[in-house]
């Protein structure tokens, strides 16, 4: 993995408006001046080794948490945004992109907002002309959308929740064998609700149905056993941790009722995710089984995905794990779920780029394929890809097919058994991927597309290559 500097304007800020400090006040707990910690926190100069000790030491923070702040998330967000044909005359500097975020984070956010709002509004009028042209004003963000950028900016992690959820899992003494038997007793004799698990009963897409005015909960018994476990400490969530949920939802600031019953749904899972694999017992097993995903699914009876989003989840203050990556996406190429607590970036309103592994996946079901990347800014990673089927038990039960990816800095290849016999060290082993064609910068990629959208490009008739322009 490439040395790099580390900014950590922005979060330097939030920690110390979290502790209702002063600068000079931080700066002296910190042993530094107040006028270095000005230009640290208005990314003038980047965090040395010893501040960063002392954030460790004094306030329990970790680097990790530092080197993936979320003015990256903005960058690569505004990156992308700016990348519009909309702003081809008119695209500013990174450098002024960074200082915009510096200067003014909410303008950024406001900006950003826009642009999504814009898309939004573009892609809804392509589909619907007639209905959209007579009302396209006010836009909100489509509620799923602003979820997934909610959890995305939240780090994907809500620690009340995490350590409620690991609470419940040891009261219930739960041990991944115990899952589903736990749950039904749990929600017997706590919550008087009874549990019945129906084929003819449910709809083929239906997975729970929660009736409390009966006190019934009905389960489709067509799901896999792991998924209908999951289900059920979802449901005891919802009922136990509501007061947690509601005031995250509370501070969420999310715009619309329909965004904050998908973040309801969302959260739910997160603590049932929280509750299955609870933090320190996952934790510890995930390294002492090097982040296996197939053995970790079999110890805490649950499913890959649900796994390799645990995984990507682990960065509690004071006790993270591996930064890992996780996504998953369909066999058209979109993007269904995303997450990242590494530096690699999703693209918002394309697809991913077709070098990357989670695509060969499909070309070779049930098989995990793992690859070494190198994305355009020089870091590399080791990624795991998989197939995963989605179906309810019977012939005309629908199927969905995705594959997941999870991958991690090859600075913790020792830590992935993944990364075993890999050429980690060798340059010429990692593939050259980007974000999307529309913003990679690579000029010789024989599966470009198109080119990308802020640079400019040369045609020469008289030589036929497989892309037929260079960039410019």
């Amino acid at each position: 993995m490439h040395d790099r500097k580390i900014f950590a304007g922005a979060k330097l800020r939030n920690i110390r408006q979290a502790k209702e400090l002063t600068q000079r006040e931080f700066a002296q707990l910190l042993d530094i001046s107040a006028s270095y910690l000005n230009q640290l926190e208005n990314n003038q100069r980047p965090i040395s080794a010893a501040v960063i000790l002392a954030l460790m030491n004094k306030f329990g923070i970790e680097i990790a948490s530092l080197a993936t702040d979320d003015d990256e998330r903005f960058a690569a967000d505004l990156h992308e945004a700016l990348a519009d044909p909309l702003f081809a005359k008119a695209a500013p500097s990174r450098q002024e992109i960074n200082s915009a975020i510096t200067n003014s984070p909410e303008f950024t956010k406001a900006f950003l907002a826009l642009h999504r709002s814009y898309q939004s509004l573009k892609e809804r009028i392509a589909q619907y002309d007639s209905e959209l042209l007579s009302d396209a004003t006010g836009v909100e963000p489509q509620p799923y959308e602003e979820v997934r950028d909610y959890f995305h900016y939240h780090d994907n992690y809500f620690d009340e929740l995490d350590r409620a959820g690991e609470r419940r899992a040891e009261e219930a003494a739960i041990d991944g064998t115990t899952n589903k038997e736990a749950a039904l007793e749990r929600l017997a004799t706590r919550h008087g609700i009874s549990v019945t698990f129906e084929r003819r009963g449910m709809a083929l897409d239906e997975i729970s149905d929660l009736d409390m005015k009966r006190r019934l909960l009905r389960i489709n018994a067509g799901m896999p056993g792991e998924s209908q476990s999951f289900h059920l400490w979802h449901r005891i969530a919802e009922i136990e941790d509501r007061e947690i949920i509601d005031g995250i939802l509370g501070e969420s600031k999310l715009h619309s009722r329909e965004a904050r019953e998908v973040a309801r749904i969302a959260l739910g899972n997160f603590a049932a995710g929280a509750t299955v694999m609870p933090y320190r017992r996952f934790l510890a097993a995930a390294r002492d089984r090097r982040h296996d995903i197939e053995i970790l699914a079999a110890d805490f009876g649950a499913s890959l995905e649900q796994v390799a989003h645990r995984l990507s989840t682990l960065q509690r203050p004071g006790a993270p794990g591996v930064p890992f990556y996780f996504v998953r996406v369909d066999r058209a190429g979109t993007i269904t779920k995303r997450h990242s607590a590494t530096r690699l970036q999703f693209p918002r309103f394309s697809g991913a780029c077709p070098l990357w592994n989670v695509h060969q996946a499909f070309e070779t079901p049930g098989e995990i394929v793992r690859q070494l990347a190198e994305t355009p800014d020089g870091e590399r990673y080791i990624s795991v890809a998989r197939t995963i089927t989605k179906r309810s038990r019977g012939y005309r039960a629908p199927i969905r097919r995705y594959a997941i990816a999870l991958g991690s800095p090859v600075a913790y290849a020792r830590s992935i058994i993944y990364a075993d016999d890999l050429a980690v060290d060798q340059s010429d082993a990692y593939d050259l991927i980007g974000l999307s064609c529309r913003l990679c910068e690579r000029e010789n990629c024989p599966q470009r597309s198109v080119p990308p959208t802020d640079r400019k490009i040369l045609v020469d008739s008289r030589l036929r290559k497989v892309v037929p322009f260079k960039i410019g």
